[in-house]
């Protein structure tokens, strides 16, 4: 009754009601129900053999309401998506959800979590870099922990049509935005080609609209250009690391300004979801793909004209020590910054 009452809050909200309270809907959900996020917190501390592989359950026995109903929330997305057939074809800009122009409350004045920066300002001279690749937990984590160079991370949604969306419209699939990170950065201390090389390291850029166990839309790859320069970085990269994994790669590849029209390219998400796996409490969950495939060596793709202004600032020895490997393994380290001597 419990999952029934939520599909029903959740499809009133999409006006796609009479497809998604099917049988089959509630079916899958209900077998999911009981080996899930969707136990009661006493389950947590039985360490039931179905608890122990769900993706979702992690070591720490309390599970507070907030992370509960986020938990539910991401799950009967991707069940619902993944019902719908699990390509998760984009809403059409006319059909997405309205949205409204009032700014996401509490992001005014937020600090950084972890690096204790304010979140939204740009000091003279940084830059920015807005990506998705699956869950926008781990793929935040990722990159605050790079060792320079990161003024700030924040988590939002972006390359959608509805202007300042929720986490609720977001998961509906209704609004056209992917989970996304979006990046301020010192280019004199970290090259936009160190933080793009763990964007394609990070995940698995063949997958279709989702990453692993979370599908949909909102779990889209993508990578969203500022400039003329990092148009043209994406491309090169992205020619060269889809010849090395030897498959298709989906990611999708667009300008910020293309969402000018629908309000911008970038909102922020909820301060709750900021730096999220920092926080006590958190559920350390990523879905994430990494295929241990590292991007080939930055002077074989990169464009000649571009080689001396984005040369990489982290070495080799940066990557061999602290690049992903096959599967998600982002959740399992420390949340502090890599040390400069650690490499």
């Amino acid at each position: 009754p419990h999952l029934e009452r939520l599909l029903i809050n959740y499809s009133s909200k999409t006006s796609m009601a009479p497809f998604f309270l099917s049988r089959q809907a509630l079916s899958v959900g209900l077998i999911l129900q009981t080996t899930s996020a969707f136990q009661s917190q006493a389950s947590f501390t039985t360490r039931s053999t179905a608890a122990l592989t769900s993706p979702l359950i992690a070591a720490q026995p309390a599970l507070t309401t907030a992370n509960r109903n986020t938990t539910v929330r991401r799950m009967i997305g991707s069940i619902l998506d993944l019902l719908s057939g699990g390509d998760g074809g984009m809403i059409s800009p006319e059909n997405a959800l309205k949205g409204r122009p009032e700014k996401m409350a509490g992001i005014d004045g937020l600090k950084h979590y972890v690096l204790k920066n304010n979140l939204e300002e740009v000091p003279p001279g940084y830059e920015e870099c807005v990506f998705g690749n699956g869950c926008f937990w781990g793929s935040e984590k990722a990159i605050w922990r790079l060792p320079k160079g990161i003024h700030s991370t924040a988590v939002g949604y972006c390359a959608g049509f509805t202007p300042n969306p929720t986490y609720n419209e977001a998961c509906s699939s209704m609004t056209g935005h992917t989970e996304g990170v979006r990046v301020v950065y010192n280019p004199k201390e970290i090259s936009y080609v160190d933080i793009m090389r763990m964007f394609w390291e990070s995940h698995d850029p063949t997958q279709y609209m989702g990453q692993g166990n979370d599908r949909g839309t909102q779990y889209r790859s993508g990578i969203y250009y500022f400039n003329e320069d990092q148009k043209r970085l994406i491309e090169a990269s992205k020619a060269a690391y889809e010849k090395q994994l030897g498959r298709e790669i989906k990611t999708e590849v667009a300008a910020a300004s293309d969402y000018d029209k629908y309000g911008g390219l970038w909102y922020f998400a909820e301060p709750y979801h900021q730096q999220y796996l920092a926080k006590p409490g958190s559920r350390p969950y990523c879905s994430a793909q990494p295929q241990g495939v590292s991007l080939a060596p930055f002077d074989s793709w990169c464009p000649e004209d571009l080689k001396e202004k984005y040369q990489p600032k982290l070495p080799e020895s940066f990557w061999k020590k602290h690049g992903p490997v096959r599967g998600c393994s982002i959740v399992r380290f420390d949340n502090e910054p890599i040390s400069e001597n650690s490499y």
